[in-house]
């Protein structure tokens, strides 16, 4: 099949927005979503957070706004009010989160990097939902553990997001299944990975792309036996599965 110059321009322009992991073939109907439906309704303080991070150097590594916007949402149907976030950065899905959830509603947020997350934290702070917030610095795994040895954190979660080491996902899944309650959801973040989930294992990748991308298969594969979830796998940002704990 051969390719126009019109469709080579318009595959060279794509990704140009900062934070954009849009599986869409055209970024013009990205960018009509955004400016038609996520913009205009985004809170001012997720505004000030998403173009603070778009000066980070790692600015590839925030939830996007068409996918913040989906969180927020989410949490409000679901009525989620103890939730949990592993990989942070500099908060924007943890802001999305913590404006949707009740006053009284609790975050437990964990990130290796304390920096990236006090970037945002002012804005967080600003926008009156900083004591929601629980953040912890360091891996998650150990403390995931301490919580299911403890025996009292079982079954209490309503939602949990993932967007960390793709490496882990699996084991996060291990532990978080026995944290998250009966008909609470856990998301895992990127698990379409750049399209890299149907890329020949030939075909030219980033070199963290080909690293993780063998990680993140499993992990959809993985999932979609599991039959103590139910699963729904989105296109939206750079992939996300939702699973519904159903025992």
């Amino acid at each position: 099949m051969t390719t126009t110059g019109e469709e080579q321009q318009s595959q060279a322009g794509r990704h140009q927005e900062v934070g954009h992991k849009s599986l869409l073939q055209s970024d013009a109907l990205y960018q009509y979503i955004l400016e038609t439906s996520v913009y205009p309704r985004e809170p001012e303080c997720m505004k000030e957070l998403r173009e603070l991070t778009a000066k980070h150097p790692w600015n590839i590594m925030t939830t996007s706004a068409d996918e913040g916007q989906f969180l927020n949402m989410l949490l409000k149907l679901i009525n989620a009010k103890n939730t949990m976030e592993i990989g942070v950065y500099t908060g924007y899905s943890l802001l999305a989160t913590a404006l949707a959830i009740p006053e009284d509603g609790k975050i437990l947020a964990m990130d290796i990097n304390k920096e990236n997350y006090e970037l945002g934290l002012p804005v967080i702070q600003k926008a009156g939902v900083a004591h929601k917030i629980d953040f912890k610095e360091g891996p998650a795994l150990p403390v995931l553990d301490q919580m299911i040895e403890d025996g009292k954190y079982h079954g209490t979660f309503d939602f949990i997001f993932v967007d960390a080491d793709k490496d882990n996902y699996i084991n996060y899944h291990k532990r978080l299944i026995e944290l998250v309650k009966v008909g609470g959801l856990i998301g895992y973040d990127n698990t379409l990975w750049n399209g890299s989930v149907v890329a020949p294992p030939d075909a030219p990748m980033r070199k963290y792309v080909r690293y993780y991308r063998d990680f993140v298969l499993e992990l959809n594969k993985a999932l979609a036996a599991d039959p103590r979830v139910e699963i729904c796998m989105l296109p939206v940002g750079d992939g996300i599965t939702l699973c519904r704990r159903i025992k």
